[in-house]
């Protein structure tokens, strides 16, 4: 089944799990979502950025609807990182019925204002918003960006911004960064922060970059009210790695023969997250 980001996270808080977001680029990730979500009965986020988008084109979209609706798990299709309203537009057309509008680079008042905006026109239609304050830093090795310097979400700032702009999601910045980080480089969450906001609002909140990070941090951030957690790096890395090795040792060209264990590589990956975040079973909650 697909539903909208409200349904599939209103369990979370209560009964402390979180969802992954895993951002997939083709179907050959499609499959690994919503394969491994099925065999385990586990809700999932199917997380598309506009670059990944623009390459699937928009007809992609009628495939992955097809494969989501006719299934018994539930699951949300999501537009990752939108910059623009017509990205969300875009994104609304093709089906998606979720969507985040991306202004942390914004001044604030403009970051209200076009979130605002956004949660107006997706509401009307029954679908979801996810906005974000503060900024997510980058390992320069994913097309999802990132800053250099880390502003940190201000916890007071987060309470006003989600009053103000009605959102149904907010993604937080406490120190997560996109990519997978270099070896020399050990990322450490600000959990104070991130216990902050929690107390000041009700929603659920996002934690971006998940790739990396200690699994002590991020399940502490679960039950502290985080409530998605997007993952792209750690899955495709473990994809790829998976067809570089086949692909160094044989001559195939044919998908169906190269193809089936890095999709079965990233399923593991996939599982792994979804037994960190608390979710492995939890469809019979929906």
């Amino acid at each position: 089944m697909l539903i909208s980001m409200n349904d599939i996270l209103q369990p979370t808080r209560e009964h402390r799990f979180a969802i992954g977001a895993f951002n997939v680029a083709d179907s050959c990730f499609i499959r690994a979502v919503v394969e491994e979500a099925e065999a385990t009965r586990t809700p999932a986020i199917i997380s598309i950025h506009p670059s990944e988008h623009d390459f699937v084109t928009d007809a992609f979209f009628a495939y992955v609807r097809e494969r989501t609706l006719k299934s018994p798990m539930p699951f949300v299709l999501h537009l990752d990182h939108g910059a623009s309203i017509e990205h969300v537009q875009r994104a609304i057309q093709c089906g998606f019925t979720s969507v985040m509008i991306d202004g942390s680079l914004l001044p604030y008042e403009e970051n209200v204002a076009l979130t605002r905006e956004v949660v107006r026109l997706a509401h009307a239609v029954g679908v979801s918003v996810e906005g974000e304050l503060g900024t997510i830093g980058q390992t320069g090795n994913s097309v999802e960006g990132g800053v250099s310097k880390v502003t940190y979400t201000d916890p007071a700032q987060a309470q006003d911004f989600v009053t103000r702009t009605g959102v149904d999601t907010l993604a937080v910045a406490i120190g997560t960064a996109h990519g997978i980080y270099p070896k020399d480089v050990k990322p450490a969450l600000q959990m104070h922060i991130l216990r902050d906001i929690c107390q000041r609002v009700s929603i659920p909140l996002v934690l971006h970059g998940g790739s990396s990070n200690p699994d002590a941090e991020i399940a502490e951030a679960v039950t502290l009210g985080v409530g998605k957690i997007n993952i792209s790096s750690d899955m495709k890395f473990a994809y790829f790695q998976k067809a570089r090795e086949i692909l160094s040792r044989e001559s195939w060209w044919d998908p169906n023969v190269i193809y089936p264990e890095p999709i079965l590589a990233a399923r593991e990956v996939i599982r792994n997250k979804m037994a960190l975040f608390g979710s492995l079973g939890k469809a019979s909650l929906y």
